[in-house]
């Protein structure tokens, strides 16, 4: 088993050459900005596509051919439209999968071979051990998809009755991205479980049996950053709001409160500590997830960097204490 981990950790499939070449891409991104204004790059398009909502208002000037790619912001929504049905049906598959046994469809299969799904042959023939550390990572995996749609769906809620949206907006590029993300994450937490031609390792009612630490802690973990998003976009939201709930404005204030009161994307670094949580749950050891995670924070990063900027620009009291993204630190 030793060996078959060792093995599996070292191959760059396309699942992880994928998230390490956005992770890739988004580094650069930021590491553009910090450089020297001399250094950005020109190119109004280059500087549409990294910027989104209000972080595009206090960008370069915006040309006309930009603008008529404009979708609004309130749209990021179909996303989680997108995820609630997309990673609901693969959970469909795999609950079907370790619970009774049932194999996934060709169709299914095929594709997560062709990602670099985890392959594990004749599981069946394992030994007891093997068989327990095959057991732990199916769990973390099926723990995972379930923390991805739960969060999809609680993000869903959000943008219909928390999140107050103003008349920003997004490039059409931005929308296509984030529509192929929820996609493509689903399939990579479901390429980690451990199967052979077709089928997985049922756990049938033996559901904790190969729940051990990390399981718990990842769990926590994940319950306790979604707490705190929650409570971010709450914030947010109530920014625009009248003491009794009700919409008066759609401007832009500084917000106050809970992960708020360290950065200025604590919304973000929410989002960060979710991703991370999963990793937790996968045993640390996912090399795959992890690539994820690190697309994550520097994605995340820049668009904290973004808005951070925009507030001290647009905010002559706002608190100099405040980092953008990572308290004390960035």
């Amino acid at each position: 088993m030793a060996g078959w981990a060792g093995a599996e950790l070292s191959v760059l499939n396309p699942l992880r050459t994928l998230w390490l070449a956005l992770a890739a891409a988004f580094l650069l991104a930021l590491l553009l900005q910090l450089a020297p204004a001399g250094l950005l790059p020109s190119c109004a398009l280059f500087q549409d596509l990294i910027r989104y909502g209000k972080t595009k208002l206090s960008g370069p000037r915006r040309p006309a051919v930009c603008r008529a790619f404009d979708i609004p912001k309130r749209y990021f929504s179909h996303f989680y439209v997108v995820s609630v049905l997309w990673n609901g049906f693969l959970l469909w598959f795999l609950s079907q999968s370790l619970f009774l046994g049932a194999p996934f469809p060709k169709w299914l299969r095929a594709l997560l071979r062709t990602l670099g799904a985890t392959q594990f042959p004749a599981l069946e023939m394992e030994p007891k051990a093997s068989q327990m550390i095959v057991g732990e990572l199916t769990l973390s995996a099926f723990l995972v998809l379930v923390f991805l749609w739960v969060h999809s769906l609680r993000r869903l809620f959000e943008c219909f009755y928390i999140s107050v949206f103003s008349n920003s907006v997004i490039h059409i590029v931005q929308y296509c991205f984030g529509l192929v993300y929820y996609v493509l994450v689903g399939l990579t937490v479901l390429s980690q479980v451990p199967m052979d031609d077709k089928n997985v390792y049922v756990l049938g009612k033996n559901l904790l049996l190969p729940a051990r630490w990390f399981h718990v802690l990842g769990t926590m973990m994940y319950l306790w950053s979604s707490a705190h998003q929650y409570e971010c976009h709450v914030i947010l939201s109530n920014l625009r709001r009248n003491k009794k709930g009700v919409i008066v404005h759609c401007q832009h204030k500084i917000p106050f409160g809970d992960w708020f009161e360290y950065v200025s994307s604590a919304n973000y670094l929410a989002e960060l500590m979710i991703y991370i949580s999963m990793a937790v749950t996968f045993g640390f050891h996912n090399l795959t997830w992890w690539l994820v995670v690190t697309y994550v924070f520097f994605s995340q990063a820049l668009s904290a960097f973004f808005n951070h900027k925009f507030y001290k620009s647009t905010f002559v009291s706002y608190p100099k204490h405040r980092k953008a993204f990572l308290p004390f630190l960035f």
